[in-house]
């Protein structure tokens, strides 16, 4: 072959950080040794691969087609040098989790894993929705863990477990005592919701699009445990993961409120990049996540001996 595995890798790590000297840094090598490398690999096939952008470098039509193969390739020479070198762990994974999986079950999935294979190293990123696609579709990450849905055509989604919003109010709400509402009731109360571009809010949106020019969303935040405390100060009403309500609902600081006209439901979802070489650690990841939940219909029905 006429290319390296260390000539894939510099070029791989350029085309996520935009510039060769970000990706030295992050490759503990010097600027020179990058820059060499990746412009002998380039010469050696009389190409270009990137398109120089102000001070950045942004891939080209060719190296956009590359990008997936070199991850690929480098992915499954990581996965022989394991087996060589009699690894039993599964190397360093970057996952990705949008908010409520990444605070209410993420966390513990990857320090279960970890305590099972103690060799392997994990970054979680935990971001909403949208970004968590937009990081796999770049390969920034190996694979994500979101709410809801994605439509991207480059990305694998499988489902994992269903899920479900749930509209909910402080205990000293006008709706508190009845715990139902109907259409028009909601309407007429003001709104903490999610921020465009998470699952949640995707989902209560299209939830409530029969009627959504007249929802008055007074406040808009980044993070369910925000939320609720907005909701328990009595800003408004809230829509949110059961799954990220259990305990408050338990201890009556928050009261769920029953609505029949909206289809709150949901499916949680692991996704890949379709060119990604779906490795052993990552099958083992997914594997251990069906099994944390297995048996429950729904997230919020997860055994409490996993859940707290």
């Amino acid at each position: 072959m006429r290319y390296t595995l260390r000539q894939l890798t510099i070029f791989v790590a350029t085309a996520r950080m935009g510039s060769v000297s970000r990706a030295a840094e992050a490759l503990s090598m010097s600027q020179s040794a990058a820059s060499s490398s990746l412009a002998e690999l380039e010469r050696q096939f009389d190409v270009h691969l990137f398109d120089r952008v102000g001070k950045s470098l942004r891939l080209n039509e060719l190296g956009e087609k590359l990008l997936p193969r070199a991850v690929d390739i480098l992915a499954r020479a990581d996965d022989i040098d394991d087996l060589l070198h009699g690894r039993k762990g599964f190397g360093s994974m970057q996952i990705g989790a949008t908010l409520t999986i990444g605070n209410y079950l993420g966390t513990l999935i990857v320090a279960t894993f970890l305590q099972r294979h103690s060799e392997s190293r994990i970054r979680l990123s935990v971001h909403n929705t949208a970004t968590i696609i937009h990081q796999v579709a770049g390969f920034d990450l190996d694979m994500g863990m979101i709410e809801g849905s994605c439509h991207h055509p480059d990305l694998e989604a499988v489902r994992w477990l269903d899920d479900e919003l749930v509209v909910f109010c402080a205990p000293s709400h006008p709706l508190a005592e009845r715990r139902r509402a109907t259409i028009e009731e909601l309407v007429e109360q003001p709104w903490i919701l999610r921020e465009i571009g998470s699952g949640t809010r995707e989902t209560f949106d299209d939830a409530i699009r029969h009627v959504a020019p007249r929802i008055n969303v007074r406040l808009e935040l980044e993070h369910t445990e925000a939320i609720k405390r907005a909701v328990e100060s009595g800003l408004g009403l809230g829509c949110i993961s059961r799954l990220a309500l259990r305990e408050a609902f338990r201890r009556g600081s928050l009261v769920p409120i029953e609505t029949p006209a909206l289809d709150l439901r949901r499916s949680f979802h692991f996704l890949w990049h379709r060119q990604k070489f779906l490795t052993p650690g990552m099958q083992a990841f997914i594997s251990l996540c069906r099994e944390m939940t297995a048996g429950a219909r729904r997230s919020d029905e997860i055994p409490l001996g996993y859940i707290p």
